[in-house]
């Protein structure tokens, strides 16, 4: 495997497993973008909340699990392209980059993101095999992630835009966890605290969800209707 650090320097052909997972989760992504007029692919920087940085993806797809990663309170940091693996099958060097490394409660997560449709294909299916196999050997976890249910997505999507929690009053945050909104709509807990002003009750009550302080069914769409409930 060889891994690239944040100075830009390239330490190449290491044995897999002599990597700990630390020094992975400061790595550098492997690849730099490139653009390009007709481009299939569509590359960007997420400004993520658990990292307080800026993750790339390439696709809409690695966006969507990167918002995932970063609403997932397990996951503690979040790395992409984090290596170049190698090996050799059938007489042939093979190599691979995934796209990411989670480094969560329960142990690291090596990431590799493919349209549904696209899995069955042999090459993808060839690449995703030995990678499993050389990841699950370390005793690390590895995940083919694809398309997500829509409403999940768009939910975290939506409230992804209320995760920067600096922007937040402390007293506004603090009096709605105060506050009995177990079992409460959603659009009646906006108007828990009369002396706020509802759009701003409204942003602390999706920052608090982004949290996990409150939780509320992400399998349907968010609205009023919305039952919140207090984490077990």
């Amino acid at each position: 495997m060889s891994v690239r650090r944040q100075s830009g320097q390239i330490i190449e052909d290491r044995v897999w497993g002599t990597e700990t997972v630390n020094s992975l989760a400061s790595a550098a992504p492997w690849r730099t973008f490139r653009w390009r007029k007709g481009q299939q692919h569509y590359s960007g920087t997420y400004w993520s909340a658990t990292m307080r940085d800026h993750v790339i993806y390439e696709s809409r797809l690695e966006l969507a699990r990167l918002l995932f990663a970063d609403f997932d309170p397990s996951v503690h940091r979040i790395v992409a392209q984090p290596f170049l693996l190698k090996a050799v099958l059938d007489g042939k060097v093979r190599k691979h980059i995934p796209d990411y490394l989670l480094v969560t409660e329960q142990g690291p997560v090596v990431v590799d993101v493919k349209p549904l449709g696209r899995l069955s294909m042999p090459d993808v299916a060839f690449t995703f095999g030995w990678t499993r196999q050389a990841v699950e050997e370390r005793g690390w976890k590895y995940e083919v992630w694809s398309e997500p249910p829509t409403a999940e997505l768009e939910n975290i999507r939506f409230l992804a835009g209320y995760r920067r929690g600096w922007l937040f009053g402390s007293d506004i945050l603090d009096a709605l966890r105060d506050a009995e909104l177990d079992g409460v709509a959603l659009g009646a807990a906006t108007r828990c605290l009369s002396d706020r002003p509802e759009p701003q009750v409204r942003a602390g009550l999706y920052h608090l969800l982004w949290m996990h302080c409150l939780k509320v069914d992400l399998g349907r769409p968010l609205d009023t209707a919305s039952v919140l409930r207090r984490p077990a």
